[in-house]
């Protein structure tokens, strides 16, 4: 299987930061947020439950923006083969 070489960009970095410091996101935000800064740099990848997290995120309706962004970030650095 090939690695993924995707890394968390500045942007979303920003974002990330931003959404563990605001004591109104939600737990959802803050656990995607805290994987999409893990993988600002280095050689991490998302693994198979937060890839699950993250595309259900993406397909809900419930969630801000913001909360997509970072599932889109997060789900773009997983190693998943179709």
């Amino acid at each position: 299987m090939s690695k993924n070489t995707k890394q968390t960009s500045s942007r979303i970095g920003r974002l990330a930061s931003e959404t563990l410091q605001s004591s109104s996101s939600s737990q959802v935000a803050k656990s995607l947020a805290a994987s999409a800064l893990s993988q600002r740099s280095g050689d991490k990848q998302t693994g198979a439950k937060m890839e699950d997290k993250a595309a259900r995120v993406l397909t809900s309706d419930r969630y801000a923006k913001e909360t997509k962004e970072l599932a889109a970030s997060v789900l773009s650095q997983a190693n998943k083969q179709h």
